[in-house]
């Protein structure tokens, strides 16, 4: 059976994994205990109003919200306890994570969204150093992010504590166990107990095994970055930047990357087939696998 799920299915044909991040500038993650149903944040024990709310208050915004949950046991008791609350912002330069405890998320409600999304700090609670790492656990999403999610998100909360969570849907089921790295942004798949752990033991550099790409930049500018990052040997997440994405006359992408330093490069990005149809989900039929491929990297200035 494991070799029908789509994970296996996707890791089987060697799918490639850049470029398949969500995309978001600022990430704003609610703890909520119990089930969680497909769409999560309408479909939890969190006020159907405030779901509602929130939604579409961070619509536009470059906010992402997530539901977070400790791993292991987690009954939600149905009476007021604080909850964790987490804000990042992604963009380099800008980067933050900032945490509160609230009684009640319905004071989410008087978030400027529209600031956070813009990175504007000290909205939420109290500036943090630390990271955070987000694994996808939201089985009713797809099964796969149960299946080979919990058991990791469960062992490295053991050794971790709450640097590690569960969360709700990250996008890619078919890269589980996917996890988003906060505050950098950085989303990651097909990722094991000693990968994942890396990501919350490693330092500040940049892990390129396994990564989707940074959540700030919009697809192509993912696998622009990733290529640029890779071909300078430059581990510092913040020393890179995507400057514009432009689509192209045959429908590719030209993504312009620049370094801290001045140097800058071109990136060239097309879509191409890379193997058999398989299924974007377990309850899906099968599609195309369709990724994004780096033509060429030019570098075009250097700086002094």
């Amino acid at each position: 059976m494991e070799a029908l799920r789509c994970s296996a299915l996707s890791e089987a044909i060697g799918e490639p994994l850049a470029g398949t991040a969500a995309t978001a500038r600022s990430w704003l993650c609610v703890e909520q205990p119990g089930p969680w149903g497909r769409d999560a944040l309408s479909a939890s024990h969190l006020d159907e109003d405030v779901a509602r709310e929130l939604a579409g208050l961070a619509a536009g915004t470059g906010v992402r919200i997530v539901l977070i949950r400790r791993p292991g046991s987690h009954p939600d008791r149905h009476r007021p306890v604080p909850r964790h609350v987490y804000l990042a912002h992604t963009a380099p330069g800008n980067t933050w994570l900032e945490r509160a405890l609230v009684s009640d998320p319905k004071v989410l409600l008087d978030l400027d969204f529209t600031r956070a999304g813009n990175g504007e700090q000290g909205l939420l609670g109290e500036r943090v150093p630390d990271r955070l790492l987000l694994v996808c656990t939201n089985g009713r999403r797809d099964v796969c992010c149960a299946l080979r999610g919990r058991p990791v998100a469960a062992a490295l909360a053991a050794r971790h504590g709450e640097s590690v969570w569960e969360c709700t849907h990250l996008g890619g089921h078919r890269f589980a166990p996917t996890a988003v790295l906060l505050p950098t942004g950085y989303a990651y798949g097909r990722l094991d107990v000693a990968s994942a752990g890396a990501l919350v033991t490693g330092g500040s550099s940049v892990v390129l095994e396994n990564c989707r790409g940074r959540s700030t930049w919009p697809p192509a500018g993912q696998v622009a970055e990733l290529a640029v990052r890779a071909r300078a040997g430059e581990p510092r997440p913040d020393a890179l930047r995507v400057v514009s994405v432009d689509k192209t006359t045959d429908g590719g992408w030209l993504a312009t990357v620049s370094h801290a330093d001045g140097r800058e490069w071109r990136v060239a990005v097309v879509e191409r087939e890379v193997g058999p149809a398989r299924p974007a989900s377990c309850a899906a039929a099968p599609t195309p696998a369709i990724a994004l491929e780096v033509l060429s990297v030019r570098e075009t200035a250097i700086c002094g």
